[in-house]
Parts: C-alpha cells; sequence; structure tokens
C-alpha cells in the first residue's frame, strides 16, 4: 500500500512555534519591579502597539510616537528597539527537530508569521535556522498581518500552493481559523511533540 502523504506543504507560524519570543525575555531585567513591568508591556509597549511593527510600522515611528506619549519612560521604550533580540530566548529544540524531520522528507516547509520587516532580518541574522524555509510571508514587509483572509491567499499566490493540499500552524486559534476560512487544513499548536503526531496524521512523517 502506498503511503502518499495527504498535504503536499506545510506552513509554520514562527513566534510561539518555533522560536520563543517574549518581551519579558528582556524586560525581566530592564524593569524590576512585576506590577511595573506588566503594566508597561500592556499599556505602553503593548502589543497593540507591538502589532503596528507587524503591520509595517517602522521601529523608529514606533519609538517616537511611545515617547511623545510617555516620554518619562524614553529609556524602556528604545530598549525594546535597541535591545530587541534579548526578547526572543531562542528556538524550541523539539519544534527545529520536527523541522529537520520536514526537510529531510523532502515535503516544502513555508512560514508565515506576522513579524516586523526590521526585526525579522535581525532574527535571520541570529538565527540561520530562520534561512532555510522554502518560502516566508513576513506581515512586516507585506504590510498584511494574520488574521486577515488576504495574507492567506497571497501565501497560495506567490509560493503556488493548493490550501486544501496545505497543512498550518500557528498558535493563536484566530489564525487558525481565519487559515481554515481560507481552505487550509490548519491546526492549533500546542506542543511539537503534538505537531509532530498532526504530521504523522496526514502521512507527511512516519509514526
Amino acid at each position: 500500500m502506498s503511503y502518499e502523504p495527504a498535504v503536499d506543504a506545510v506552513v509554520l507560524d514562527i513566534g510561539g512555534v518555533v522560536m520563543d519570543w517574549d518581551p519579558r525575555h528582556l524586560f525581566g531585567t530592564v524593569i524590576e519591579d512585576e506590577r511595573e513591568r506588566e503594566w508597561f508591556l500592556a499599556e505602553v509597549c503593548s502589543p497593540a502597539w507591538n502589532r503596528r511593527q507587524d503591520e509595517g510600522r517602522s521601529w523608529a515611528d514606533a519609538v517616537a510616537q511611545a515617547v511623545a506619549d510617555h516620554p518619562q519612560h524614553e529609556q524602556w521604550i528604545r530598549a525594546y528597539d535597541e535591545r530587541w533580540i534579548e526578547t526572543v530566548a531562542g528556538l524550541y529544540d523539539e519544534t527545529v527537530a520536527v523541522l529537520s524531520e520536514l526537510h529531510d522528507s523532502d515535503t516544502p516547509v513555508y512560514a508565515l508569521t506576522n513579524f516586523s520587516a526590521e526585526k525579522w532580518a535581525l532574527a535571520c541574522e541570529q538565527y540561520d535556522l530562520l534561512n532555510s524555509f522554502d518560502g516566508v510571508v513576513v506581515s512586516g514587509e507585506e504590510r498584511l498581518a494574520k488574521p486577515d483572509p488576504a495574507i492567506y491567499r497571497l501565501l497560495a499566490e506567490r509560493f503556488g500552493i493548493d490550501p486544501a493540499r496545505t497543512f498550518f500552524t500557528d498558535d493563536l486559534q484566530a489564525n487558525v481559523d481565519a487559515a481554515r476560512d481560507a481552505g487550509i487544513d490548519a491546526e492549533l499548536f500546542t506542543t511539537a511533540a503534538a505537531l509532530r503526531d498532526q504530521l504523522v496524521v496526514r502521512r507527511v512523517l512516519r509514526p
């Protein structure tokens, strides 16, 4: 009996799937008081503020806006930009192992990530594995971010992949739901072991 894969391509999110990114990795060393640190990351350099960079805003503009609004915290704001690489604790070894298996299986593997274009370039310099994908769609370069349906269409068109024959995983349910709406076979990422099981079920990897 043949062992034909159920999908032709695999697409991975980066942050929370391949990369251990969290601004607390940096700010745990910058802001000693936990309550003050959490307030800063919720109200000053917030997820919404950071998302603007994922949507294409430059870090220079982001820092200028935040400093204008919160001049008393300029040092912390500038640290986010200037020491950004410290927000990354590294790559998840277990996911890297699955990625290695995928490469060995000759399955095309792509990345679809909400990421600042500037910081993506920096991350690729620091972590060469990020250069190993068959193709990457970076939201900050496209000025288009998940879960916007257009970014899933762009992924399929750019790399000539059939959504129905593509598997995608992301650690945010909204991004998974949007991928499914776009006709992609998508699952929420929980652990690398669960991801491997999902790929085995789809006959991309062997048990």
